[in-house]
């Protein structure tokens, strides 16, 4: 009888681990994409917020947020950079987003340190390890094909 419960219990437990895969798993994308088995990886998300430089010179405070967007199409060509984006008004002085995907704060701040922006302090930058999706990067093909004037 001992063993008919063990078999039981067996022949149920793969059943249950059975309907827990997904019949649309794709393991070469999965792979592909860095994504373990839940389909996520670790990204790094920062949030740009003012920073300590108060210069009023419109000239050079141009000058680098033109840089900013410069790198923000470079880091986006490496495949560095999956999302940016800006945020409306707050009360915290947040000022935008980057996913970037890197796996670690170190190497998120030294791509930080690549625009001007924030190397003028126009802009600092909180950083936090996040753990999304791995398809996000897949987004950027798509966005690429669906704006009609460059901001």
């Amino acid at each position: 009888m001992k063993l008919l419960y063990t078999l039981a219990f067996l022949f149920c437990s793969t059943l249950v681990i059975a309907q827990n895969n997904n019949p649309n798993y794709d393991a070469k994308l999965a792979d592909s994409l860095g994504a373990d088995a839940y389909g996520m990886k670790k990204f790094v998300l920062v949030i740009l917020k003012t920073g300590t430089n108060t210069d009023k010179d419109q000239a050079k405070i141009n000058k680098s947020f033109a840089g900013h967007m410069d790198n923000i199409n470079t880091l986006v060509e490496n495949k560095k950079l999956i999302v940016a984006g800006p945020i409306g008004k707050n009360d915290n002085t947040y000022r935008g987003i980057f996913i970037l995907d890197v796996p670690t704060l170190e190497e998120a701040k030294k791509l930080l340190q690549t625009d001007p922006a924030i190397k003028d302090k126009y802009l600092a930058a909180d950083v936090y390890e996040w753990y999304g999706s791995a398809a996000l990067a897949t987004y950027l093909e798509a966005s690429d094909k669906i704006w009609k004037v460059n901001p």
